[in-house]
Parts: structure tokens; sequence; C-alpha cells
């Protein structure tokens, strides 16, 4: 009797590990001098999504966004207790190249700042800093970035001209473009409608959804329905009577808005306070 013997089956390989948080950080404690600006912050950001930080002016938003890629290493006395990690590693450990850090965590500022150049300078500017000096692929770089932030329409036949001639809202998207060239993983956003008009900022809004297909946002603003619009999370943050910042209360962003476990969440979210 023949038998039919069955192929032999590959060994399956283990599946690597999916990382379910981005960002996160561990009993956070800033330090500017002896001034203490945060205290005790720590939540968990999952990739490719929108964190919006909201509280009161003073209370440490911008603090806690700049630690992500460390650019308060920029500033004399500041001092970090705690972790902050990115896909599990602490980025504030010794061994940390800041340089590759800042590649990888991309920061859009407050205001508009695009550098005194053409656009196309401005786009290429850090892909040649990372030394890429391609010339086809930099022009491939900026095509694909400036469709990523909604503006090759509007500029693909002013590419050589100053970056200065374009309007605010304009310009603030060429500075998201800017951050993408160089192929970040998360992108901060420090209240970056806040010098725009009504315009622009949906522009920006529209824009901040579809890059969150890819990218990890997480935005500071002091405007509430912007938080509601477009954020999946968001972290409401307080200045205790010491003025260290606090995190209050993190949670998805539907619950924030509709019902906060603190009543100092909710007497913010409902204009009592702030």
């Amino acid at each position: 009797m023949k038998i039919n013997s069955l192929p032999p089956q590959p060994v399956k390989q283990p599946e690597a590990p999916v990382c379910e948080t981005k960002l996160r950080t561990e009993n956070i404690n800033l330090f500017y001098g002896k001034f203490q600006a945060l205290r005790g912050v720590n939540m968990e950001i999952t990739p490719c999504s929108i964190t919006a930080i909201i509280g009161p002016s003073g209370c440490g938003k911008s603090s806690l966004l700049r630690l992500f890629n460390r650019l308060n290493d920029l500033i004399p006395n500041a001092r970090v207790e705690g972790k902050i990690e990115l896909d599990g590693v602490n980025i504030y450990e010794r061994t940390i190249d800041v340089v590759e850090l800042r590649k990888r965590v991309g920061m859009v500022f407050q205001k508009p700042n695009p550098f005194p150049m053409s656009i196309y300078d401005n786009i290429v500017f850090g892909p040649k800093q990372h030394g890429n000096n391609n010339h086809a692929e930099l022009d491939k770089i900026v095509e694909k970035v400036l469709r990523q932030a909604a503006l090759w329409d509007e500029v693909k036949d002013k590419l050589q001209q100053s970056a200065l001639n374009l309007s605010g809202g304009q310009q603030q998207r060429l500075c998201i473009a800017r951050v993408l060239s160089v192929e970040p993983e998360v992108i901060l956003m420090d209240e970056p409608c806040s010098a725009l008009d009504p315009i622009a900022t949906l522009k920006i809004e529209e824009l901040m959804r579809s890059l969150a297909e890819n990218y990890t946002i997480v935005i500071v603003t002091h405007n509430m329905q912007q938080a509601a619009r477009v954020s999946d999370m968001a972290a409401f943050m307080m200045m205790a009577p010491d003025r260290a910042g606090e995190l209050v209360e993190y949670d998805e962003t539907s619950h924030i808005f509709t019902n906060p476990k603190d009543k100092r969440t909710e007497d913010y979210i409902t204009g009592r306070f702030g």
C-alpha cells in the first residue's frame, strides 16, 4: 500500500513583537535650575495617532512637548528626571545620538519659520545635512513631501522662489513638509495654527488627520474645538500651587470632552477657568 506523506512544512518563524506604544513617559520631572516645571508626568502614546496636550497657559505643555526630542537640552540649567522612551528605548540615555533622535522626532513650531531661501532648498536642507546629495533623489523627495503636505499643486511652478513669499498657511505647510523630508516617525506640533486664519487652520487640521495614517503626532493647542476635532487622545495639564505642571487626566478625546473623570478637567473644558 502506498502511503502519501505530507510534504514537509516550513518552520514558522516567530513574528517580531509589535510595539503598541510609540512614546512613553515614566515619572517625568523637569527642572529649570531650582524651579520645577513638570512633576510626575506619566503617559503612553500609541503609533499613528494624534495626541493633543491641552491646559491653561503656563502649565508646562510646550515644555513637555520639547522633551520628546530633547530640545530642552538647549536651555541652560534644564534637568530631567525619569524616563522617556521611543519604541522602548530611553532617549535620555547618554549613548543616544541626539541628531538622529531629532531626525526621528521632528518639530513644527508655533510661528512658521521657513529658512530665507527657496522653497526647494528649504525641503532639501535636511536630507543634505544627513548626507543625501543626489539631485534626482532630492527632486523626488521635494515632490513627495510637498504632496504629503498638500502644497505641491500650489508651489510646483515656484520651487526656486523664496519661501518667504508664501502665505502664513503655506509657510506652515512648507515647514511640515521640511520635517517630513527626513522621514521622521513622530511629528511634534507646538500650537501650529495659532498664527493662522480659519481657512489655513482647517487645511492644517485636514493635513494632520491625513498624516496620522503614517506618523505619530503630538500637538499642543489652546483651541479646545481643534483638540476635539483632530485628536484621538487628549492630555489635560494644570499648574500646581508651586507652579509645577502636572498631568491631571489623560484619556480618549471623546471621554475627556464628554465624560471627564476629574472635576478640574470638566471645569476647564466647559470654560469655568483657563
